[in-house]
């Protein structure tokens, strides 16, 4: 895995060059899911298509430092974009009536379970990659 590079690209430029990567990616899946006669799946095909091409990227070349900053604004305030949603299925889960509980315990459990499995696999993805930074620095250090 190499590491991210530094750029000299204004952050709205970031933004702009972000969302034409995001709105490519997304419009290549619908036309590749209407050819092949699945329509309803090109949002899961452009979400895989684009983790693949990000994952790529990283390993390969190295993510830069535009997309991370510009991702990164983007993403703050991605949380009202579920608000409508959480509301409605709220208001749904009440008429559930004696089923209330188990749906409820169900659905807490399915988010918390690989909520603490992504926390613990960046914790150790994070400490290995501050470790080889560490070694990097060192060896640096050495060869001076």
């Amino acid at each position: 895995m190499k590491p991210t590079h530094l750029s000299n690209i204004p952050l709205w430029l970031a933004i702009i060059l972000t969302l034409a990567m995001v709105i490519f990616v997304r419009e290549t899946a619908v036309i590749i899911c209407q050819w092949a006669g699945i329509e309803k799946a090109a949002n899961i095909v452009g979400l895989v298509a684009m983790f693949i091409i990000l994952m790529a990227w990283r390993l390969l070349k190295g993510l830069p430092d535009w997309l991370t900053q510009a991702s990164n604004t983007l993403l703050v305030d991605s949380g009202f974009a579920f608000l409508p949603v959480s509301a409605g299925a709220g208001l749904l889960l009440f008429a559930l009536g004696d089923e209330l509980w188990g749906t409820m315990l169900t659905m807490i459990i399915s988010t918390l379970i690989p909520l603490w499995g992504l926390a613990i696999l960046a914790n150790r993805w994070l400490s290995n990659s501050a470790n080889a930074d560490s070694n990097t620095v060192n060896k640096q250090e050495t060869q001076v």
